[in-house]
């Protein structure tokens, strides 16, 4: 990895942190999406430790870099880069996630079933800024759209998923019949950032 692998340590933080909040909620989803906003929000707060290589954006794709997936599939972490106009289908996700933005400005377009056949509801559209948080789940809402708020450059970011996301099954919808498909993203890159190489820290106090 190049820029930005010299600062992973707070990428660390924020893993050791997830990894110490699921083991204690276990299962009460209100608890791990308040606590995972405020430490989300720590690690988005500053663009100083992503590397080069998980924010490369696309010519026509927006992509989905894995950083880290928790070893029992409990969370995943990712990079979502967006391309200048980039965007998604309307999608859900069947898991609690959190949303950081990191660079740039995303816009989020928020649906629900009408029921019986009647198609997608729209519901609130918002736009995160750097170092904003928001969450999604089955429970409080899980359909939307998400785009690059800008036209004429890259935006960045941070997922956090109550799953190994790349690997779950989920929907596209057709947002005028609400028709759902199945789809499994896969990620962009098999390539991982090396959190555990504290060979520089330990060098140094030779």
């Amino acid at each position: 990895m190049t820029e930005g692998a010299g600062n992973l340590g707070k990428l660390r933080a924020f893993v050791q942190g997830m990894t110490r909040l699921v083991e204690r909620a276990g299962g009460d989803e209100p608890r791990l999406l308040k606590e995972g906003v405020a430490l989300l929000g720590t690690l988005v707060r500053e663009d100083d430790w992503l590397p080069e290589d998980l924010a490369k954006p696309h010519p026509r794709y927006y992509q989905q870099y894995l950083l880290y997936c928790d070893p029992f599939e409990r969370f995943s972490v990712v990079s979502f880069v967006w391309g200048p106009g980039q965007s998604t289908p309307v999608h859900d996700h069947t898991v609690w996630g959190l949303v950081g933005m990191l660079r740039g400005a995303e816009r989020c377009q928020s649906y629900a079933s009408a029921g019986n056949g009647q198609g997608l509801l729209r519901g609130k559209s918002e736009i995160l800024e750097p170092g904003q948080v928001t969450a999604v789940s089955p429970t409080i809402g899980d359909i939307h759209t998400v785009a690059n708020h800008y036209a004429d450059r890259v935006s960045i970011s941070i997922h956090a998923y109550g799953a190994n996301i790349g690997a779950v099954r989920r929907h596209v919808f057709d947002p005028t019949t609400g028709t759902p498909k199945d789809f499994v993203s896969g990620y962009a890159s098999a390539v991982l950032p090396n959190l555990w190489d504290r060979s520089a820290d330990a060098r140094a106090t030779l």
